[in-house]
């Protein structure tokens, strides 16, 4: 009797202390359990890591200034952040390090001044920067008098990918007349036309299984080559090398003409070779059914 008392209490108190083993570290848990989460729980697993960039993280703070807030928001919806273009690359410093962000050292530049802008913008639009320098607008900048800078046309955050539209009268009579600025206009229209129908006709082979990579590239460095021309801001110029650009595309259209050609004739030689083979196969089974009978 007094040993099954005994052992009634020993279980009794097994299972309690078997309880309070799988408790325990869950009440030791539940204080960094929060911190647990915004660790990993909150961290992307699969897919790409993306490196935190300590300039997004404070500009897109509360504790920011809401003009300084709009930066990263116009940022985020430009051409350059689609392209992988962060702050660093034109501001310079260190996204990595909160210390060393704004430092001088770092290659640190921060907001320049309004005639530095071409050759800021100019690390990386090495020939819009040249055309840009010799033209009227360039020189008048030089000079420190009233010029628009890239920034003016193009904006500073929110740059979006190079559009026809930038030319307009509303912007170009803030300085002078439009004249100048629609005659280059027309020329922009006829190529970017010819371009983006260029363009449509090689992504309808692409979708055919035909990759001419010669031909986008061609194609590409045509369209870099004219809005680099563009940047003279000089309609003479823009408009006598119109014809040049014309045919460098009428080349291209070429190209593709000759590519669509060879693509009619290979689906045609299969056709050809289809209805062979079907027809072959119809005589055979007539003769066998002859012989047959």
């Amino acid at each position: 009797m007094v040993g099954e008392v005994i052992m009634r209490g020993i279980m009794r108190y097994g299972i309690l202390s078997w309880i309070l083993l799988f408790l325990l570290p869950s009440l030791g848990t539940a204080g960094y359990k929060k911190d647990f989460e915004d660790a990993f729980l909150t961290k992307p697993w699969a897919g790409e890591q993306i490196e935190e960039n300590v300039c997004i993280s404070c500009h897109a703070s509360q504790t920011m200034k809401p003009d300084f807030q709009e930066i990263t928001e116009a940022w985020q919806a430009s051409w350059h952040a689609q392209n992988r273009i962060s702050c660093e690359h034109c501001h310079g410093g260190d996204p990595r390090d909160a210390a060393l962000a704004m430092s001088p050292q770092r290659g640190f530049l921060g907001t320049p001044k309004d005639k530095d802008v071409p050759e800021f913008c100019g690390k990386c639009h090495i020939g819009i920067l040249t055309n840009f320098l010799e033209s009227g607008h360039g020189k008048a900048l030089k000079a420190g008098k009233k010029a628009p800078n890239c920034v003016v046309c193009h904006g500073s955050h929110n740059i979006q990918k190079a559009s026809i539209d930038i030319i307009s009268e509303q912007l170009c009579t803030k300085c002078h007349s439009y004249e100048r600025a629609k005659i280059m206009k027309v020329a922009l229209f006829v190529i970017e036309t010819r371009i983006s129908q260029l363009e449509q006709r090689l992504q309808k082979l692409k979708r055919e299984g035909i990759y001419p990579g010669a031909d986008e590239k061609s194609l590409f460095s045509t369209q870099a080559e004219f809005r680099t021309l563009f940047h003279t801001v000089d309609a003479n110029l823009v408009r006598s090398r119109t014809d040049e650009f014309t045919s460098k595309l009428d080349q291209i259209d070429k190209n593709i003409q000759d590519t669509y050609q060879k693509l009619r004739f290979r689906k045609n030689l299969s056709a050809f070779f289809m209805m062979a083979f079907a027809c072959m196969g119809v005589i055979i089974f007539l003769l066998t059914k002859t012989k047959d009978e």
